[in-house]
């Protein structure tokens, strides 16, 4: 239900359509808590075969080997915070507390763990490089085994993430421009993961059947490099949700669902408020009602929380 109200704003009278009592501000993505419980498996399955992979690098002296454990280090970190903030998410969805609901509790810890990954990046390129300079012996036989294993667990939590990314892949297509940011993190960073242990991998066979010691601490390098790529990348998308950017694309619909109107759009904000979900306030001037308005706009799937102002023309 809804109910309109009357007021003079700039000089002109002014009517908006509110929401009545009933209307909340839940915009949580449409997989969230299958996400969620994903995301939790795959912490489980990261923190067991991090602490394998961590000693074992000191223990073989493998800096490749270590630089995979400490990277799965960060993995599960930030599958942890992922799993905290779907937690967090869900508790508060229906709280008074915040404006437009918890859908951005993803973004926010996806730039967290984008942060504490650059700094990681950094200790794992710092370490690599003084093993380069001055090298250290490195058992390969045992390493290159606990390196299989650890690809094994990036695949399997892959398969496991892969699936709910799908769901939320297509549902993206159908719906709206933007999924889940917080599963869309955690799916790249496992692949990447698995990529790095790819390259551990690699350098640890080189180096037991080539006698190539040097390619071991610069596949470290490689993997701080890709792990920095990654954080930035992450920090990039997820500051872009937390600071509101307008979204380009969505504004031009609403511009097209309005085109043919005798009215003239005087002021727009889009921006995202959630996985799948965007705000929207619409000022135009020469539109017949505000519920004429929402009828031409009813087309925008990704609008989930709109605002209309009407003033005469």
């Amino acid at each position: 239900m809804t109910k309109s109200a009357s007021y003079t704003y700039g000089g002109y009278a002014t009517r908006e359509i509110r929401m009545s009592a009933t209307h909340d501000h839940q915009f949580l993505g449409s997989h969230h808590d299958e996400n969620a419980r994903r995301t939790r498996w795959v912490v489980l399955l990261t923190v067991v075969m991090m602490v394998a992979e961590i000693a074992a690098g000191y223990v073989t002296g493998s800096m490749a080997l270590l630089a995979d454990g400490l990277h799965m280090a960060t993995h599960a970190g930030a599958l942890g915070i992922a799993a905290v903030a779907y937690a967090y998410a869900r508790r508060h969805a229906s709280s008074g507390k915040y404006s437009f609901g918890t859908g951005k509790v993803g973004d926010l810890a996806g730039f967290a763990s984008a942060l504490v990954l650059g700094l990681v990046a950094l200790g794992i390129a710092v370490e690599s490089i003084a093993r380069l300079l001055q090298p250290s012996s490195v058992a390969f036989g045992t390493a290159i085994w606990v390196a299989l294993l650890g690809l094994f667990v990036n695949i399997a939590s892959a398969l496991l993430l892969g699936h709910g990314h799908i769901h939320e892949h297509d549902h993206e297509h159908e719906h709206s421009h933007h999924g889940d940011n917080n599963l869309r993190s955690a799916y790249v960073h496992v692949l990447a993961d698995a990529l790095t242990s790819v390259l551990a991998i690699v350098a640890l066979l080189a180096g037991r059947y080539l006698d190539w010691g040097w390619l071991d601490p610069l596949m470290g390098v490689v993997g701080a490099l890709v792990i920095a790529r990654w954080a930035w990348a992450l920090m990039h998308a997820s500051a872009a949700v937390l600071l509101d950017r307008a979204d380009d694309q969505v504004a031009q619909e609403i511009r097209e669902c309005l085109a043919g109107e005798s009215l003239q759009i005087t002021d727009l904000h889009v921006w995202r408020i959630g996985p799948q979900a965007h705000a929207a306030i619409v000022s135009v001037v020469g539109a017949q009602s505000t519920e004429r308005v929402r009828e031409r706009l009813a087309p925008v799937h990704e609008i989930r929380h709109l605002t209309v102002e009407c003033m005469p023309g």
